[in-house]
């Protein structure tokens, strides 16, 4: 038989409801079988151009079906490989030259492949865009549980300030009256110790800006003063503190919330490091033209790398006992400052980087 494109077209015509038998055989629908088999004859009646558009509307058809139907590329790519074989054996019962066959099935394969790849490369978009949708909802579901916490934290901690500042004032006015009083002192302190972890919990529902309540004021002095307040914490894990931040270095914003940043910073490092034989916290500061580059590294354990990348993530901690909420308080300050605070860790250095602006 003298081979020409009609005579193989009127072959694969011939053969067509056997072809497709035994290709819906391996759970591709006989639907898509048909389509593919159709638009295999129009190529070679069709310029490629037609055929790559066609097989463009098929391949996203499919690859939608595979999604709906949790049917996984496997399978898929399995039958495929199935409809290739039984096109391949029909052509072979051809009496057709080698060179012809070869031919044929050259082109049966490069159909096949095109098919195969494009609707593998628009399955992954479907699934990327899949994910996508479940992370955005999960990330919606997730700020609005922190939403509602914040509306709880900030009732919680009125009512419970009311009473408290009252405390305050009375013990105040004890002092003045009757300063002979044993352990009036030790109440007061204890007092302006809760009211700053109030303070720190109403943090996590306010949105001020920093502009709100400004202060223009030294780092190295208030570092110094956070050294100093810290003394008997840091004499108690044997820890060495050095810190070397230029006196004429100014920033502007809360200095109470850059304070709460610095404390929280420095008493999760003296947590960690009496483990070390040398405990050791170091602080350093430079400016540049970007702003203020603030550094607090210590010696301690190295965070996990499972834990590193959420570890500003509210309720994320590595303590015990931890709230998981101060490194979350501190980068929400400092984002509200203008600015960023990221965390480095090794097994010999884990280091907090604050970028502030001057």
């Amino acid at each position: 038989m003298l081979f020409n494109n009609a005579t193989a077209i009127d072959f694969l015509m011939d053969h067509k409801d056997r072809i497709i038998s035994q290709w819906t055989q391996f759970s591709l629908s006989g639907e898509k079988v048909e389509h593919f088999f159709k638009l295999f004859i129009e190529k070679m009646k069709k310029q490629q151009s037609t055929l790559e558009e066609c097989l463009d509307s098929l391949s996203e058809n499919i690859a939608t079906e595979q999604l709906l139907q949790i049917m996984s590329m496997e399978e898929f790519t399995k039958t495929i490989t199935a409809g290739r074989s039984i096109m391949i054996e029909e052509v072979l019962t051809l009496h057709l030259t080698p060179c012809d066959s070869l031919r044929l099935i050259n082109e049966i394969n490069r159909s096949l492949d095109q098919l195969v790849q494009q609707t593998i490369t628009y399955y992954a978009k479907l699934q990327t865009k899949s994910l996508e949708e479940q992370y955005y909802f999960i990330s919606q579901t997730h700020k609005d549980r922190l939403t509602l916490l914040g509306q709880m934290t900030s009732s919680f901690v009125h009512e419970f300030r009311n009473p408290l500042t009252s405390i305050m004032g009375f013990i105040q006015l004890l002092q003045s009256e009757h300063p002979e009083v044993k352990y009036l002192d030790i109440i007061s302190s204890e007092l302006n110790q809760l009211n700053s972890r109030i303070t720190q919990f109403l943090n996590l529902s306010k949105k001020e800006k920093a502009s709100e309540y400004i202060d223009s004021f030294s780092i190295s002095k208030l570092v110094d003063d956070v050294i100093e307040f810290l003394y008997p914490s840091i004499l108690d894990a044997n820890a060495t503190v050095s810190y070397a931040i230029p006196d004429d270095i100014m920033i502007s914003g809360s200095k109470e919330e850059i304070r709460q940043v610095l404390l929280n910073i420095i008493l999760n490092a003296l947590d960690v490091i009496p483990t070390t034989s040398v405990p050791t916290i170091t602080i350093s500061g430079t400016q540049s033209r970007e702003g203020l580059l603030l550094t607090i590294a210590n010696n301690g354990p190295k965070i996990p790398d499972d834990v590193l990348p959420t570890i500003f993530d509210p309720f994320v901690t590595t303590k015990t006992k931890g709230t998981g909420l101060g490194l979350f308080v501190c980068k929400e300050i400092i984002e509200k400052h203008g600015g960023s605070l990221t965390c480095n860790s090794s097994n010999f250095l884990t280091t907090f980087t604050i970028h502030l602006p001057i």
